[in-house]
């Protein structure tokens, strides 16, 4: 990667100064959420909401279960979330186990309840270990499923990378050659799978450009703190956990105070060194816990929006 000026300039700061001395506060900043299945999860979710609402993030995001398995519940508070906060939610929609018309019905029920914003996915099996099989009156891809919902409505669209290379891909090269047609399809930017070293994003970043990809690239960052979660997240989307970070873990299951301090740490150096190289758009898979992120975006120069800590109040 060749830094610009600007860049160099950064990154010598980064090295010669405590490393969140002063930051502007100059990122913008995303967040996903998935939809609770109890009451208990409920109230976690809507506290860590409210939480992140003064930051004012571009948008916030609601996942999607294998095979449309929590169609109902997404929905549900996405609307809530238009209905209720000044935050601009982003529905996640996916082609498994549905058919072009009703995928199209889902578009249309989130438009109408004021949802503009969709993350589109190709999707997962609904059965663990199974390729995806395209429902035979359905969308077969991601592509297919952009290209499908702008014929429905003039949605706002992000799609998915993939630093490293798909569990499906056999090679990187296959990974960009697919971002490049979902973005051609219509989508205006896309989110990474969740990473833990700045080169794996820049690498990617940087091809991703070399093969005329222009449209924004956000990292999508993981602030983890159950590494026993992480090792099963990880093997499903083919992450690499490196050996140093699986070391800072060793010994804190029975210590969750610890393992949060290191998992903000972890995350918050990741994000300065993305920030180092130019970054200014981040995404935090948050897990419906809001104090990571919060903590990371803070160390990174975010203060509350007095505006929405005003409209929350009222």
């Amino acid at each position: 990667m060749t830094l610009s000026l600007p860049q160099m300039a950064e990154a010598r700061r980064a090295l010669g100064t405590p490393l969140y001395a002063d930051l502007p506060g100059d990122i913008a900043v995303s967040f996903e959420f998935f939809p609770p299945k109890t009451e208990a999860m409920e109230r976690t979710l809507w506290e860590s909401v409210e939480t992140l609402t003064p930051l004012s993030p571009q948008f916030v995001s609601v996942t999607y279960g294998a095979g449309g398995t929590t169609r109902e519940r997404t929905h549900a508070t996405v609307a809530r979330i238009a209905r209720e906060t000044p935050l601009k939610p982003a529905a996640h929609l996916t082609c498994v186990d549905a058919s072009r018309g009703e995928i199209d019905d889902v578009a249309r029920a989130y438009w109408d309840a004021g949802v503009r914003h969709i993350v589109a996915l190709r999707g997962d099996s609904a059965s663990p270990g199974t390729k995806f099989v395209a429902h035979p009156d359905g969308y077969a891809s991601a592509a297919d499923l952009v290209a499908g919902l702008r014929r429905v409505a003039d949605f706002d669209l992000s799609v998915s990378a993939y630093p490293e290379p798909h569990p499906e891909a056999t090679c990187a090269a296959d990974d960009i050659d697919t971002l490049r047609r979902k973005i051609d399809a219509g989508a205006t930017r896309s989110i990474t799978q969740f990473f833990f070293e700045p080169d794996t994003f820049f690498r990617f970043r940087d091809a991703a450009a070399a093969a005329g990809v222009t449209a924004p690239i956000l990292p999508g960052i993981l602030p983890v703190s159950n590494f026993n979660m992480l090792r099963k997240m990880a093997a499903t989307c083919n992450t690499t956990i490196p050996p140093w970070l699986a070391r800072l873990f060793d010994g804190l299951d029975d210590k969750p105070a610890t393992r949060q301090l290191v998992a903000a740490t972890v995350a918050a150096e990741l994000c300065r060194r993305l920030y180092a190289g130019g970054v200014r758009d981040f995404h935090f898979y948050t897990l419906n816990r809001a104090e990571l992120s919060y903590a990371i975006c803070h160390m990174l120069g975010m203060r509350p929006a007095v505006a929405a800590v005003q409209e929350i109040a009222a």
